[in-house]
This record gives C-alpha cells, structure tokens and sequence, in this order.
C-alpha cells in the first residue's frame, strides 16, 4: 500500500493531500530513510513523522484496504 494511503486509511494524518505533502517535504521516514507519498509500505516497517516541535515513531502492524475508524489505530502501534 502506498504510503500516503496508509497514513489517511490509519488516521495518522487526516487527508491524503496532507500526507502526500509531508511526504513530498521530508517529513516523513520509513525504516530510517525518506519516503516520498508512493513508497510501498509492508507490516513490521517503522514510520517516523518529524514535526518541528516532536517527533512520533509508528510499527505498521496490518494494511487494509478499507477501515472503519474505530479500526484505524489496529494497523499501527505507536512506539515513541
């Protein structure tokens, strides 16, 4: 699944335009490296958003295409 995708579906970031803006910007990593909005996640990656006042760190734990809200925050795990 696309990053951008991954990050509106979870309700980590609330639209997809946003995300893919962060993405674009540099904001975002996973494992450890710049992600631009269309690099494939896969469970067990590390999603790092880096905003100027903190920083938050997420383990992917399941994708799905379609969630409910109230299933949202069962695909990741946040770690810090």
């Amino acid at each position: 699944m696309r990053l951008d995708k991954f990050l509106k579906l979870s309700r980590i970031i609330k639209r997809r335009t946003v995300a893919k803006d962060a993405s674009t910007n540099g904001i975002v990593s996973i494992n450890g490296k710049q992600a631009k909005p269309a690099t494939q996640v896969k469970i067990g990656d590390i999603i790092q958003i880096d905003y100027p006042s903190a920083s938050y760190k997420y383990r992917v734990k399941d994708i799905k295409e379609n969630v409910k809200k109230q299933e949202s925050e069962d695909l990741y795990e946040v770690i810090s």
